[in-house]
């Protein structure tokens, strides 16, 4: 009995955009014997919605409609793979077809939502320099950046709470450690 394979190939172009987007079906990935299907990307959407809580209204609606795809079967999909974030906000990634069939990845929660969530903490400063709201440890960034670690352009752990630091200091709280 064999297995079916897929594999999904992207090819971009110098400028970074994708040009197309092959699905390739073969039960064995060491033959290149295969059917290719290739569907063109017509858009993609970047969206940040509460977890579970996607629906057809705005902004989930204004931002897929013009693009033509059944916004409440990305809606149903998206509360599906959320539900059990809570309230978190969750960024996703929406690529579209031409044919009006689309995909999306999730992405990790932005850092200023967790580092609210990690303090306690409604909103940042309006004024980070002159007013400062909380305060968060070294040991709480760590914990952020290993939520977001996939998403970071960061090579080790030192480079990633520095960036979350950042972070921090601009919402006007302060950083120990």
């Amino acid at each position: 009995m064999y297995k079916t394979f897929l594999f999904i190939l992207v090819f971009v172009d110098f400028l970074g955009k994708t040009i197309k987007i092959f699905a390739l079906r073969t039960q064995d990935y060491t033959n290149l014997n295969f059917k290719i299907m290739a569907k063109e990307v017509k858009a993609i959407v970047k969206l940040q919605v509460a977890a579970g809580k996607a629906n057809p209204a705005p902004p989930v609606g204004t931002a897929l409609g013009p693009h033509g795809i059944n916004i409440q079967d990305f809606c149903t999909q998206f509360n599906n793979e959320t539900r059990e974030f809570g309230e978190t906000v969750i960024p996703a990634v929406i690529t579209i077809f031409d044919d009006r069939s689309f995909t999306f990845i999730l992405k990790s929660p932005p850092a200023p939502v967790l580092i609210k969530k990690a303090i306690n903490l409604k909103k940042g400063s309006g004024t980070p320099n002159k007013e400062k709201v909380g305060t968060i440890t070294r040991a709480q960034l760590e914990e952020i950046a290993k939520i977001k670690w996939d998403d970071l352009n960061a090579n080790d752990m030192d480079a990633a709470v520095k960036i979350l630091a950042g972070t921090a200091r601009s919402m006007g709280v302060k950083v120990d450690g």
